[in-house]
C-alpha cells in the first residue's frame, strides 16, 4: 500500500530532526520519511528513524534532488543546523553553482531560499519546519523557569525591540542585554558565541537573550530555536533570562528545557 504521505527531509545537525520525525510519525500514521543526511552535519541514529537515508556533502543539490526522485518524495522539510562556515567553504555541483550565479547576495537566507525554490520547481511542496511541531511553540507569557519581575519585562521589551531591527537587516536574531543596554549582537559567529561574550560583558547579573524571527521570515527554514544547549550555554554564561518570540520559536525537548531552567533559575518568557 502507498504510503499517506511520502515527505523527504533534508536534515542538519541536532535534535530537530529526529523531533520532527517523531512528530510525524505520531500524526501522519502511514508516513514515509526519507533523509537527506549530511557528513559531519546530521546525528547518524539519524538513519534508524528513517524508511530511506542517504548521506551527501554540503553542496550536492544535484544529488539531493535525484535521491528524492527516486523515493517519489512529494513533500519535503528543510530542518537542523548546518554550521555557518560550511557555507562559504564548500564544494558545490553544478546545481548549486548556478544558483550561486544567480545570487546577488550570498548568505544563510538567500542560499536555503534557492534550495526551497530548486525543489519546487521538481515539484515538491516545501513545508514550514514548524509543521507537525505546533505544540512546541509557546503562546505569549511566562514560559518556565523563574518568572520575569517588572525590570526584566522591560528589558525583554526593549531587547525585543533591537532584536527585531538586527534581524530585519539580516544581521543575526539573537542580542544580550542588561537594563536596557546592549551588550552583544548575533552575527555570523551564531547564538551561542553571542550569548558567551554577552554574559561576560554582563558580569554575570540580571543579563538576558532576546531571540526573534526575522520581520519576514521564510518559515520553510531557519526556524528560530531554542533547547537544553541554550540553557546550558546560558548558565555557563552568566545569563540568566530568556525572551523568545511567542508562536514563532521552537522549544525542543522540551521536558528536558523545562527541568534545566528549573535547575540553573533561568526565567524563560515568550512575547
Amino acid at each position: 500500500m502507498a504510503p499517506s504521505r511520502n515527505i523527504g527531509i533534508i536534515a542538519g545537525s541536532g535534535v530537530y530532526p529526529e523531533t520532527f520525525m517523531a512528530a510525524a510519525r505520531r500524526k501522519a500514521p502511514g508516513v514515509k520519511l526519507v533523509v537527506a543526511a549530511f557528513h559531519g552535519e546530521t546525528k547518524p541514529e539519524l538513519g534508524e528513524q528513517a524508511d530511506a537515508i542517504a548521506w551527501f556533502r554540503v553542496a550536492q543539490l544535484g544529488k539531493v534532488l535525484r535521491f528524492f526522485r527516486g523515493e517519489g518524495v512529494t513533500e519535503a522539510v528543510m530542518i537542523g543546523r548546518i554550521s555557518p562556515g560550511k557555507l562559504f567553504d564548500m564544494r558545490p555541483d553544478l546545481r548549486v553553482l548556478m544558483i550561486l550565479a544567480r545570487l546577488k547576495e550570498r548568505n544563510a537566507e538567500t542560499l536555503f531560499g534557492a534550495v526551497a525554490e530548486a525543489l519546487v520547481q521538481e515539484g515538491i511542496v516545501v513545508l514550514p519546519a514548524t509543521t507537525f511541531l505546533d505544540d512546541l511553540l509557546p503562546g505569549p507569557g511566562h514560559v518556565c523557569g523563574p518568572a520575569f519581575p517588572k525590570r526584566q519585562l522591560a528589558d525583554a521589551a526593549f531587547g525585543f525591540r533591537i532584536a527585531k531591527q538586527t534581524s530585519a537587516l539580516d544581521i543575526g536574531q539573537s542580542v544580550v542585554v542588561r537594563h536596557g543596554t546592549v551588550l552583544a549582537v548575533e552575527a555570523f559567529e551564531g547564538t551561542n558565541v553571542c550569548i558567551k561574550r554577552g554574559g561576560e560583558l554582563g558580569r554575570g547579573k540580571d543579563v538576558m537573550l532576546v531571540k526573534v524571527s526575522k520581520p519576514a521570515q521564510d518559515f520553510r527554514f531557519d526556524v528560530p530555536v531554542i533547547g537544553p544547549q541554550t540553557i546550558e550555554i546560558c548558565a555557563g554564561a552568566g545569563v540568566s533570562w530568556i525572551t523568545v518570540e511567542a508562536g514563532r520559536t521552537l522549544l525542543l525537548e522540551k521536558g528536558a528545557l523545562e527541568e534545566l531552567s528549573e535547575r540553573h533559575r533561568i526565567g524563560i518568557h515568550a512575547l
